[in-house]
Order: structure tokens, then sequence, then C-alpha cells
């Protein structure tokens, strides 16, 4: 890809984020060589943990139950909490509804901040209408690039899903893929719709999309299974998560079939399919990051007022690809249950 691209240009724009965070963070974590209180916001701080007073901070997704993926953004989360003096309270509900509920139960528990994901976002417009009445400041994370704004939120940590998706198009194209079957998990998350409509856009190839019931593997398997055999023009499976993913392969021995299987998102056990060659490559989007410098950025709001990105630009935290040429330099990462 040419390094003027704006694709490409995205990608670079989390790194100097990262970067920038992790100088105010260990300036505001970092006790002075003479032992004298720091006179800034932050506080002083002992062995790269902060001193400042406790604060509660909440972290609420659409994770549904089983989902792994959200073991790293929460592992993220708690290594950001234990660091900044933070308590932080988890929770988590598919159902939009339910999650409006739970945001609403943290305000009126009067926590210190929120992080959230907006995989429906219309659902949620009114209970973070309540949240900045109240004077908590929200950040948004994982899904909702094209809406945190809208919502009145401070700052936003995630990947662009149609950037991803256009990424994983083109290079479908590269690997000669003609038929793509893109697999979705849960209707109406309008991040997964954007990765495979991302892939519409820039695969040259025929795409079509299939939805089957997240919550409920084996009803996974079959329907893909069924997928293949009705369609033997299929020559790639993408699927928008890692269990998924492996789902497929199964999927795809059932039905006698030889499609290959590209995924977003990894886990343990995707590294080690990648490294087997069963799956041929994720789009990695870094969850641990995004647990993490969503809990940061509140810390380092309320101590030192900072806005990362500006308060204007969402913080990307991906996409970049995995594949067998790097596999086993993510891997390492991925079994400790950070990557």
């Amino acid at each position: 890809m040419d390094s003027s691209s704006p694709a490409r240009s995205r990608r670079i724009a989390p790194v100097v984020a990262m970067a920038a965070a992790v100088a105010l963070t260990l300036a505001g974590c970092s006790s002075s060589s003479g032992g004298k209180k720091a006179e800034d916001g932050a506080g002083e701080a002992s062995a790269g943990k902060a001193t400042t007073p406790r604060m509660t901070v909440a972290l609420v997704t659409h994770q549904s139950p089983g989902d792994t993926f959200w073991d790293i953004v929460r592992k993220g989360a708690e290594a950001a909490a234990a660091k900044d003096n933070v308590k932080l309270v988890y929770s988590a509900d598919p159902n939009a509804g339910n999650q409006a509920t739970l945001v609403q139960n943290m305000i009126d528990q009067k926590v210190d901040g929120i992080a959230v994901t907006l995989a429906k976002p219309d659902a949620l417009k009114d209970v973070l209408a309540k949240a900045k009445a109240a004077n908590i400041p929200v950040v948004g994370l994982n899904s909702g690039v094209s809406e945190w704004k809208n919502l009145g939120l401070l700052q936003f940590f995630g990947q662009d899903e149609t950037v991803a998706g256009e990424a994983l198009g083109n290079r479908l194209n590269s690997e000669g893929a003609k038929k793509v079957a893109c697999v979705i998990q849960e209707q109406g998350n309008i991040g997964l719709t954007q990765r495979c409509d991302g892939v519409k856009k820039t695969f040259s190839g025929s795409t079509e999309t299939v939805y089957v019931n997240g919550t409920d593997m084996p009803s996974v398997k079959s329907t893909i299974t069924a997928k293949l055999k009705q369609d033997s023009a299929i020559d790639y499976i993408v699927t928008l998560g890692a269990p998924y993913a492996l789902t497929a392969v199964q999927s795809v021995s059932e039905a006698g079939g030889k499609q290959k299987i590209a995924t977003f998102d990894l886990n343990k056990n995707l590294t080690g399919a990648i490294s087997a060659g069963t799956i041929e490559f994720a789009v990695d989007q870094q969850p641990y990051l995004q647990g993490y410098l969503a809990i940061d950025s509140l810390w380092l709001y309320k101590n030192n007022g900072n806005y990362m990105g500006g308060g204007e630009q969402p913080v990307l935290t991906g996409p970049a690809f995995v594949d067998k040429s790097n596999v086993d330099a993510v891997a390492a990462f991925a079994a400790k249950g950070t990557r």
C-alpha cells in the first residue's frame, strides 16, 4: 500500500497516540529523583503506580457470553486500573436496552467515569445524555467510531471498521479469492456490518453475507456448513471474531470443502491455527490496548485535563494483519491473553 494513502496514515495514528499516552502516563506516575511530591495534578507515585485519589470507573460493553475477545479488553482495562489507583467496575450485556440499563446503574452509583462500547448507538443515546448531565465523563471504545462525537463522548479508542474491512478486501484480491462468505454473528451490530461492507467495497469478486447466532456455536457451525454445501463457488470465508473462525474450520471439514478462512480479531488458539495453516490471516485491532487506553484516558482527564486525539479525532488501535510471516511474534503475547 502506498505510504501516502489515507488508510496508511490512519494506521500510523495509533502509534503516535500511544507514544503520547505513555509519555503522559510516565510523567504522572513516576516519583521525582529527590522524592519531592509532584506539583502537577497527577500527584506523586511510587514504583510506577499512581497515588492520586481513588476513583471508580465503569466499563460497560456489549459482550456476549463466552466471547473471549472481551477477556482481552478487560485485561487491558484492569492493567490500567491497577496502575492508576482506579476501582474498575465491569458489566456487559449484548442486548442494547440492557446495556443502556447498566450504564444508568453506573450513573446512579455516581462513578467518576464511564467507558462504553457503541455497537448499537441509538439505544444508548438517551442514557449517555444523562451521564453528560450528571457531569460524568464518558469515553468510547471498540464500537462506534462514526458515532462517538455525535453522542457527546470525550474520546474514542478502536479501529475504523470500514477501513479495516477495506484492507481485508484488498488482501483477498491479492490472495486470488473469487467469492467470499462474510459471516456476521450479531445482527444490528453496526461495527460488524461496517466490516462486511468494507470488504464488499474493495473486493473485486462477489461477496455474500451469512448471518449466524453468535451465542450458539453448534448453530454457527451448522449454518456455515449448510451454506458451503449449498454454494460450492465460495472459496473464502471471512469471520468477524476468532471463535467463529475456529468454528468455520470445522464447518469446512464437515462440508468436505477446501475453502480458506480469514478473520478479524485474535486469541491464543487463533494464532496457533495461523501457524498451522488452517486459517490464513487475521486483522488485529489490539483489544488489550483499547481497554487500557479507555481507562487510562479517564484517569488522565480527571487528574490532568488531558484529551487523547485532542477530543476531536479517534485514537485508532488497528487494523494490522497477522499471518504466518509475523504470527510467532504475536503468539507469545496471545498465550498470556493480551493479544
